[in-house]
């Protein structure tokens, strides 16, 4: 973020009142004619990033945004009271206006004061339930703007207080009570969907820190004393017991252990520490006791620092303006003009009050925008709902833009491309030995350590059969171990732990295996090397074939990883990627999505880790892998919950099939309301023609966005899965 000067300051403000990106850009004005202020609205997120100094206090801001007709206040827990207001508010409104429209349409529940009961239940659906609208328009109007909700709110209370006139002055002209509260209650449905796609703004920062251990063991006067971890002060001893989380960065001072770091850094290999290194809150500890001496607590971890990049990705994404409401900056002006004009028009030719009035009101409720505020949340339902039946899960409408323009496809390689698991990929014995044997021996002694590494020989292993027992095992701490099996004493590791030198064969096959990126482990017993064992972070089976997916839909992918470049491209080969950026820390991987946005690409990130958290949050598009971590699914915009990465290709697939959708539902919207108005003004069209056109509209809209129930798989994916997954 811009700063002002040496003393400025940064604060996050939330916005409440915005009903479209105007509203956003309108804030983001006036807070930067503040001296001193620079100011980012997101519209989507309903917070403001303000930097600020000379003189100018979070007071100010607030005022400013309340001024300008909105509501600010400084971070707090979102109140769910909001989300049961929403849902209140549409169903009653929903259940006030059936027996409206059925009483108004069906002639056969024309009793005796039909027009009086549809008056009461009409009167709190338009003025209760449109309230939100009402409030809105009031407040554009203030300022000298209009957008949908005008046309929602003129449209609604023009029908509404015509047919009570005509009702209290006993005329036979028509009453359009139905129409004012149909069109109500569908905009209100509109609006409930679009808050439920937004109320995630913000999950992936509680997940983060979800992450960190709640409570500590700290070491007082030599005793361990449980506190919360809040009462961690730096400097402070910790002890560490196996599988528990580390609960601050620190430095280990007794003890050796594997760390397992997978939930942080998305990486598979472990660990090994000692005195004198340093360790990372939130990682586990999978072997020994270990004592800590904290270095960095509370906001300075490096999971806060994490914490922080996914909010700054967040709200440094750039903004997607609705179509509905860019087009809606000329569309509702015009509307208010002809229906002004019709009115003159009508009254000057003489036409008379009544039929002028009913052409007027007429052109403002064929323009009402229910078609428009269907477009969009009944497209992304059926879409999302689609897609949640093939194991793609769409967040909201906001993504759906980013997926037609994406063109690069950066994958995080540890369990998105590969399993994220520890595998044994070969056996190799040394000339006269039996590669069964070497392997069943080696699993009977790894099977006694919780190591990563050693649990994928035990598993390969087990599964050939049953393994010997163990006696006298040992840990040699970041080597191997040892033990006796059947009399003959065993060692299994590095090969420097091995006390025999490795001969021609084996000694080959370790370097062949290092420079590919993966691990040897060494086997001896009764002093002779006995052979090598092969173990590395498999590749998925399907990673080849989405990768070819992806690049038959223009994409380019990359494969990103924190591992060394050598592992990196032998796993890039084998799914035929070209690009590899390896060796990448957490942190740098938002510096590389952002220096490929810099360099004009459009970016989509696929990652499982919490280290991608905030890169898939700084992509254009991010999916996340469902196998992976909370956070990573929170930040993403796209989540593949198979953890299958062919998914990804059906999800663009059907991403970009939704967008399209929406498009064209928003292009009929339009067509039909510039074809209708000038039938309304030329007065052709009564209003209750005008609502029944407006119905069809509407009923097009939906029928149009059904046909993505339709979408399936490509037919290589779908011929594998269709056992475990629904068609519908």
């Amino acid at each position: 973020m811009r700063t002002t000067g040496e003393d400025a300051q940064t604060t996050e403000l939330l916005i409440g009142g915005m009903t479209c990106a105007s509203c956003a850009a309108r804030i983001e004005k006036k807070l930067n004619r503040l001296d001193g202020v620079t100011a980012t609205v997101n519209y989507a997120t309903e917070k403001a990033q303000v930097s600020y100094g000379g003189g100018v206090t979070p007071d100010d801001l607030i005022a400013t945004v309340e001024k300008t007709g909105y509501t600010a206040a400084l971070p707090r827990p979102e109140p769910e009271e909001q989300h049961d207001s929403g849902a209140r508010r549409l169903v009653v409104s929903a259940v006030l206006s059936l027996p409206v429209v059925l009483v108004g349409m069906i002639p056969a529940l024309h009793v005796a004061g039909w027009q009086w009961l549809s008056l009461a239940l009409a009167t709190p659906v338009v003025f209760w339930g449109g309230l939100p609208f009402h409030r809105a328009t009031w407040t554009n109007l203030r300022h000298g703007a209009a957008t949908m909700d005008t046309l929602v709110s003129l449209g609604t209370l023009a029908a509404y207080f015509w047919s009570l006139v005509v009702l209290v002055a006993g005329t036979d002209a028509e009453l359009y009570f139905e129409a004012a509260a149909v069109v109500t209650t569908f905009l209100l449905a509109g609006r409930w969907l679009e808050a439920r796609a937004k109320r995630r703004a913000g999950a992936a920062l509680r997940a983060l820190l979800e992450l960190g251990a709640k409570e500590v063991s700290v070491l007082r006067d030599g005793a361990e004393v449980r506190v919360p971890v809040g009462q961690l002060a730096v400097g402070d001893l910790f002890v560490v017991r196996p599988g528990e989380k580390i609960a601050a960065d620190g430095e280990v001072t007794e003890g050796s252990s594997a760390v397992d770091a997978s939930m942080l850094t998305g990486e598979s290999v472990p660990v090994e520490v000692g005195p004198g290194d340093a360790v990372v809150g939130a990682t586990v500890n999978a072997g020994g006791r270990l004592v800590v001496r904290a270095t960095r607590i509370g906001s300075e971890t490096q999971l806060a620092q994490m914490a922080q990049l996914v909010e700054e990705a967040q709200n440094g994404k750039a903004e997607v303006q609705r179509l509905a409401d860019r087009i809606s900056g000329v569309f509702v002006p015009i509307v208010l003009v002809v229906a002004l004009g019709t009115l003159a028009g009508w009254l000057l030719a003489g036409g008379g009050a009544s039929a002028a009035f009913t052409a007027a009101v007429a052109v403002l409720i064929i323009a009402c925008p229910c078609a428009l505020g269907l477009a969009t949340p009944t497209a992304l339902m059926v879409g999302t709902g689609r897609g949640a039946q093939l194991g793609i899960l769409i967040k909201g409408p906001e993504v759906l833009e980013s997926t037609r323009r994406v063109d690069t496809v950066v994958l995080d390689k540890t369990g998105t491309v590969t399993s994220g698991r520890m595998t044994l990929l070969d056996v190799v014995p040394a000339p006269g030995e039996d590669g069964d044997e070497l392997l069943r021996v080696a699993g009977a002694l790894e099977a006694a350590s919780e190591h990563p590494i050693a649990q994928a020989v035990a598993r390969a292993a087990a599964d050939r059969g049953p393994l010997p027992a163990v006696d006298g095992f040992a840990n040699v701490e970041g080597l191997g171990v040892r033990g006796t099996i059947e009399g003959r004493a065993v060692v299994v590791g590095r090969p420097r732990l091995v006390d025999a030198v490795l001969p021609p064969d084996l000694d080959d096959a370790r370097q062949q295996a290092e420079d590919e990126g993966r691990t040897a482990i060494a086997v001896a017993w009764d002093g002779v090397a006995r052979g090598v064992l092969v173990v590395a972070d498999a590749v998925k089976p399907t990673s080849a074939a989405a990768v070819r997916q992806l690049k038959d839909l223009g994409l380019r992918p990359v494969l990103l990883t924190g591992d060394n470049a050598a592992a990196a491209r032998s796993v890039a080969a084998g799914v035929g990627i070209d690009e590899v950026i390896a060796e990448v820390l957490p942190a740098d991987k938002v510096d590389v999505v952002k220096r490929l946005q810099a360099d004009g690409a459009t970016v989509a990130m696929v990652g499982d880790g919490v280290n991608d958290a905030a890169a898939l949050a700084q992509a254009d598009l991010g999916l996340a892998m469902g196998t992976g971590t909370d956070v990573a699914i929170e930040a993403s915009d796209l989540t593949l919950v198979r953890g299958d990465l062919r998914a990804a290709a059906d999800a663009i697939r059907l991403s970009r099939r939704t967008l399209a959708t929406i498009k064209g539902n928003l292009f009929w919207a339009f067509a039909y309301n510039v074809a209708a108005i000038p039938l309304a003004a030329a007065g052709l069209l009564d209003p209750m023609i005008a609502g029944a056109a407006m119905a069809f509209s509407s009923v097009f809209v939906v029928t149009n966005s059904l046909r993505l129930r339709r979408f399936a798989p490509l037919a290589e994916n779908r011929a594998e899965d269709r056992a475990p997954t629904v068609e519908g």
